[in-house]
């Protein structure tokens, strides 16, 4: 932007001085100068209101009065040419920085003229107003702070003080959210040598009006005694202040609520690159990176697009927000990719294909930043990496390779890419020497993609290392992350490039589909290093034991590659694993399991989630399913890398435990036929566990306990909670309630056992009052003994998925006592607490309601999957109840805002729903309660 001139002689009147004194536009805007500012209908009004003012009281509420209508028509010109080129983000920047400049300059202009003239200033009484910051460097979007500098030459004289008081009540008073200093120019020196963040805001210095010469004696000092010969230290501290701020953020660019100006890759990444360039090379804007050899004119192509859409989105942000907001929280992600222009296709909402482009940018920008800083290496102006100066011992890198700054870097760039192989080999060489590779050989490798064809994709070599990679060198996932960043593995498998910063607009998955991929195999290689045997015995021993591990990698590679498609993503995945697999080099056999694996690959998180182990049919279909051990073996490695790749607590020892139970049983079935999986055996397994568990029982009491219950009861509950009922159960009486909660340290949750006289709704009474106390029940079971008593228990936990705290047990204990005596009505008492929070309120979540008979010898099975909330557990089984629906067990199975409740029931006469008429109207009565239910959470 052009600095504005200094002015002379005042005019003869104040319209043609404000004029004069305002700043000279430059660049285009957004829309029309006189739109954003009309300065010669600000100056008339301005006329106006200070010729019937006669106190400075006066002054400073007619200038307010005339600038708050002027700022008003400004942002709303602007907002409404945003909504016709939402992504025209420089030209709507630079107005808003005009429109401030403007809005600054006549109030400086008003305090000099009107407030405290002052004709004939001292040497000491000049001073120059100067933007800082961000509005500095002329970017301003909507709700962005107003950063000024108020500079005088020796001392702060009482009338600069006065001056700039009267200016700042009158931002104050237009609302503007200024950050001042007002300093000498000595004090800009000596702290900005002893504060970094000051010195950085001395580096985007912009002059708006005032004496001219003195804001660049402040230009000249900064840069002799301030700035030279103190790049190294400038630079380090940047570097650290950039580390701290990642940290801050999440550590990585792929957080599902990014902050787009702290986060990383986001717009402080990009300003810490300009001011370190600024600082080092002297460059006046970013076009001058290329210039200085920072950037190729590709790569600053690359740098603008990247800075433009996100300011684009800031711009909407602030908009939509009414406010300064720069994090881009999930309802957030809707409204500002409407806003943008994004639009439902291809299977995908607006807002996935909204953040793809984010996080491609952002990723992007991660890599601008590793060129940039390598140039700095080079000029040795940054230190090079710590760990790399420290290694005493080094690898010999290949022939074709040598050492610059201990990155890995190419001898002869024509002899690389004479041999397009080399564009594979040269990951293999990084993992096998534990080197980095040189960005000159990144920008190499990005450049000549093209040669990754398709006989380059079918030739024997190209297979053999891209194998390799996966399995000979133990961390994959440091070849794998980087060859996706660079385009590598987009082009080399095609048909992954669909899933690139492909994101999942959801509150379960913490990652984009590419980057989940590589953390699922990031897993499984943990696991082959030995660094998971405590957490994940099974796995481990699994990989112990000797698995095709060829197989395993690529379908985990392969997995989630049919996502963001309207088909489901296992059964299009599968497709292109058929084709993908023969073209990694894998036998026909070992293609059709990769194609079953992927085809599956949720099968057993479903069934050990949403079915009940304990019934022998579930075990019994699941291992017709999988048929061999070896398939087991490798779907149980793949779901657990799987879920534990979805995101960094989602991994628990609930799941781990199901996982586990399942696979034992499984294999059991496999090794020694199904018809060993009988209720029979169970249960007289079960109560031999139980006389030897109650062994200072006497007989008559053991006798007694055996036979009280019916089979299903020791079929479907665990030996622990077998003892724990019959010591609830001894001696109980006809009115009392008897409760046990201990914490279950084997499944990360609270099991809460009930033993009462039974009475109809009590699984809905008590989910009821778990609902009131915060706990989320993820496992249920509910019987009824021979003698009349309700057995139930529960396994809950808290929001975090951790165990229901100890100091919470005595409120849920009264709870429970007076929602079973009637003293608390759990739907009135839901009421104010059954809601959904605004971040979570765009995700759609379609209900689907299944009814199995099939699944279950004795039981209906029906699976409710739809949108979750706090009293929506109650609300199913209310339903249920209400309709004489006896549920036996619940299992619930939360991802994210999405929940899975299935419940195995019977009906009032112990029978299956084998009538279509009564599960069609069970099912209607079910979604209404599911639709009021949602109503009423959304307008808490």
């Amino acid at each position: 932007m052009t600095l504005p001139q200094e002015p002379s002689v005042a005019p003869d009147t104040d319209r043609s001085a404000l004029t004069a004194f305002l700043p000279t536009p430059s660049g285009t805007f957004i829309c029309a100068q006189d739109a954003i500012f009309d300065s010669s209908a600000v100056a008339k009004a301005l006329e106006a209101g200070w010729a019937e003012a006669k106190t400075d009281a006066e002054i400073r509420k007619a200038t307010v009065t005339v600038l708050n209508a002027a700022q008003k028509r400004g942002r709303a010109a602007i907002a409404t040419a945003m909504l016709d080129a939402p992504r025209n983000a420089r030209p709507a920047l630079r107005a808003y920085a005009w429109l401030t400049d403007c809005l600054v300059t006549t109030v400086l202009f008003t305090a000099m003229r009107k407030l405290h003239p002052n004709p004939n200033p001292t040497e000491g009484e000049r001073i120059a107003v100067l933007a800082v910051g961000g509005y500095g460097r002329g970017e301003m979007s909507p709700d962005s702070d107003v950063d000024l500098l108020f500079l005088a030459p020796h001392k702060i004289t009482g009338w600069i003080e006065s001056l700039v008081e009267s200016m700042l009540y009158m931002f104050w008073d237009l609302h503007l959210k200024v950050g001042h200093s007002t300093r000498t120019i000595r004090d800009c020196i000596r702290l900005g040598k002893e504060d970094f963040t000051i010195r950085t805001a001395l580096l985007e210095l912009r002059f708006l009006s005032g004496n001219r010469a003195l804001a660049t004696e402040l230009h000249v000092k900064l840069r002799d005694e301030l700035f030279r010969n103190t790049a190294r230290e400038f630079i380090e501290a940047k570097l650290a202040e950039r580390a701290e701020r990642h940290r801050k953020q999440g550590g990585q660019r792929y957080v599902v609520e990014p902050n787009i100006k702290e986060g990383k890759g986001g717009l402080r990444d990009l300003h810490t690159l300009f001011w370190i360039a600024k600082y080092v090379h002297g460059v006046r804007n970013t076009a001058d990176l290329v210039k200085a050899g920072v950037f190729t004119q590709d790569e600053y192509r690359q740098f603008e697009e990247a800075e433009t859409f996100l300011h684009a989105t800031r711009n909407a942000l602030h908009l939509i927000a009414g406010r300064p907001m720069d994090q881009l929280t999930f309802d957030m992600q809707v409204e500002v990719a409407e806003r943008l222009g994004y639009i439902d296709h291809s299977g995908r909402r607006a807002v996935e294909h909204f953040m793809q482009n984010y996080f491609l940018h952002a990723t992007r920008v991660g890599e601008l930043t590793r060129i940039f800083l390598t140039s700095l290496e080079a000029q040795h102006v940054k230190q090079e990496p710590a760990l790399q100066r420290l290694l005493k011992r080094r690898r010999k890198v290949g022939d074709q390779y040598e050492m610059v700054h201990n990155r890995l870097n190419l001898r002869d760039r024509k002899a690389f890419l004479a041999d397009k192989l080399n564009l594979l080999r040269v990951f293999e060489e990084g993992l096998r020497t534990g080197y980095l590779l040189h960005p000159d050989v990144m920008r190499l490798i990005s450049a000549n993609l093209d040669k990754i064809d398709n006989e380059m994709r079918n030739d024997p070599e190209a297979q053999r290392i891209f194998l390799d990679l996966l399995l000979k060198h133990g961390n994959p996932e440091r070849a794998l992350r980087r060859m996706n960043e660079l385009g590598v593995l987009g082009a080399f498998i095609p048909e992954f490039q669909h899933i690139v910063a492909m994101m999942q607009f959801n509150m379960y998955h913490s990652y984009t589909v590419d980057e989940h991929t590589i953390q699922v195999i990031s897993n499984l290689a943990e696991i082959e290093r030995g660094e998971l045997e405590d957490a994940l015995p099974v796995s481990t021993r699994i990989l112990k034991t000797g698995v095709n591990r060829k197989v395993l990698y690529v379908a985990m590679l392969l997995h989630d590659i049919g996502k963001g498609r309207v088909e489901d993503h296992s059964v299009i995945g599968a497709q292109i694993a058929r084709k993908v697999a023969p073209r990694l080099g894998l036998k026909p056999a070992e293609c059709e399991t990769v194609e079953w694996l992927v085809r599956y690959h949720l099968l057993m998180s479903d069934i050990a989630q949403k079915r009940d182990i304990a019934d022998p049919r579930t075990v019994r279909d699941f291992a017709k399913a999988v048929k061999t051990r070896e398939r087991l073996d490798l779907l149980t490695v793949l779901t657990v890398c799987d879920i534990r790749g979805v995101g960094p607590d989602v991994w628990n020892n609930w799941k781990a435990t199901l996982i586990r139970n399942l696979h034992s049983q499984t294999a059991y079935a496999l090794e020694h036929g199904l018809e060993e999986i009988n209720r029979d055996a169970r249960e007289g397994e079960a109560k031999k566990e139980l006389r030897a568990r109650l062994k200072d029982w006497d007989a008559a009491e053991k006798r007694t306990e055996l036979q009280r219950h019916y089979s299903t009861y020791w079929q479907g509950l665990p030996f622990a909670a077998h003892e724990i009922f019959a010591h609830l159960l001894k001696d109980i009486k006809a009115d009392e309630i008897r409760i046990d909660l201990h914490q279950d340290e084997d499944r990360d949750a609270t099991r809460a056992c009930f033993a009462l006289a039974d009475h109809h709704g009590i699984f809905a009474r008590l989910s009821g009052a778990l609902a009131l106390v915060g706990a989320n029940v993820v496992d249920a079971r509910t019987f009824t003994s021979k003698d009349g008593y309700a057995t139930a228990v529960f396994w809950i936990q808290d929001n975090d998925g951790n165990p229901f705290e100890s100091a919470r047990l005595p409120r849920l204990r009264q709870m429970i006592d007076k929602i079973l005596r009637g003293q608390v009505m759990a739907r009135e008492a839901l009421d104010t607490r059954d809601k959904i929070k605004k971040r979570e309120s765009r995700f759609n979540v379609p209900t689907s309601i299944i009814f199995d008979n099939e699944g279950s010898e004795i039981f209906t099975i029906i699976e409710v999957d739809t949108r979750d909330r706090p009293g929506l557990l109650y609300d199913l089984t209310r339903v249920l109840a209400e309709n004489n629906i006896s549920i036996v067990t619940a299992q619930i199975a939360t991802y994210g805002a999405q929940v899975v409740d299935v419940f195995y029931v019977k009906d009032m006469f112990g029978m299956k729903l084998h009538t279509e008429s009564k599960r069609k109207s069970l099912e209607k009565k079910l979604r209404e309660a599911i639709v009021t239910g949602a109503k009423r959470a959304q307008a808490q």
